[in-house]
């Protein structure tokens, strides 16, 4: 599948004049708790060349595309991601950590990746996990019977604001580091590991009772958060002539790859 996803990936380059400076997988895959019918959410980081950007009207920053496979390929242009970035957006801190890389100019996003302490939010990748779990935990953790595989979808907003709190940085996107380094051995533990041996060994899951020192544990920690959060004082400003340096760096680097790209395409279906 990583060699199909690639070539989709060098099509788009082709059929959309971009360079694609990132791509990996993200959503469950790349958590770590996948379904064995899980979509493949790919997600890019692109720029265009430097004509591109010197429109007078604004144009489309962002490119979806569904492909046969469950192929989710879904895209930022660089200006647009770096914009986000400032936020402080915790899906493309995400992206930026995701622990599968399909394609990767390594330079420039070992340049990007250096920048996220500095822009590193936490009051907002805070607000971002529990609004996550508290939202799933009331859709689908409420009732008796509960689609057990829901739990990790609550799981993970809640352990990883749990790590932000402790360690004042992006929590990792894998949910078995977040799992390691925030449960302690006992009853919860057991019963996490538990239901990570039935995920991994391919059961999906389904409705069961629900599990009550789950239940317990999260409801404790989301109320615990929605208190934290009131109380949290982050007032840093982000500093976007950095962005503004680095964006121009990596369009001046990138711009002339992006019509090669597209005159050696135009050639060879020319050619064909």
């Amino acid at each position: 599948m990583t060699t199909h996803i690639q070539t989709a990936l060098q099509n788009l380059e082709h059929q959309y004049n971009i360079k694609i400076l990132y791509a990996v997988e993200s959503g469950s895959r790349a958590w770590g708790f996948a379904s064995t019918d899980s979509d493949w959410d790919v997600r890019f980081i692109y720029i265009h060349r430097e004509e591109w950007y010197l429109s007078i009207d604004d144009q489309k920053d962002s490119i979806e595309i569904m492909l046969p496979n469950d192929l989710d390929l879904s895209g930022w242009e660089l200006r647009k991601a770096l914009k986000l970035f400032r936020k402080s957006n915790p899906p493309l801190l995400e992206w930026l950590n995701s622990p599968i890389v399909y394609q990767e100019e390594t330079e420039v996003m070992e340049q990007f990746r250096g920048l996220m302490a500095e822009y590193f939010n936490p009051k907002s990748c805070l607000h971002h996990y529990l609004h996550m779990a508290e939202g799933n935990y009331k859709e689908y953790l409420l009732r008796d019977l509960v689609r057990t595989k829901k739990y990790f979808y609550v799981l993970r907003p809640v352990l990883a604001c749990q790590w932000i709190e402790r360690m004042n940085i992006m929590a990792p996107t894998e949910f078995q580091r977040l799992f390691d380094s925030q449960i302690e051995e006992g009853e919860l533990r057991n019963e996490i590991e538990n239901l990570l041996a039935r995920k991994r060994s391919g059961d999906e899951l389904k409705e069961e009772p629900k599990i009550q020192v789950l239940n317990e544990y999260l409801d404790e920690r989301i109320q615990y958060y929605k208190d934290y959060v009131q109380q949290f004082d982050f007032k840093k400003q982000p500093d976007t002539e950095r962005l503004n340096d680095f964006f121009r760096t990596t369009l001046e680097k990138y711009s002339s790859s992006v019509t090669r790209n597209r005159i050696c395409y135009e050639s060879n279906f020319t050619t064909t």
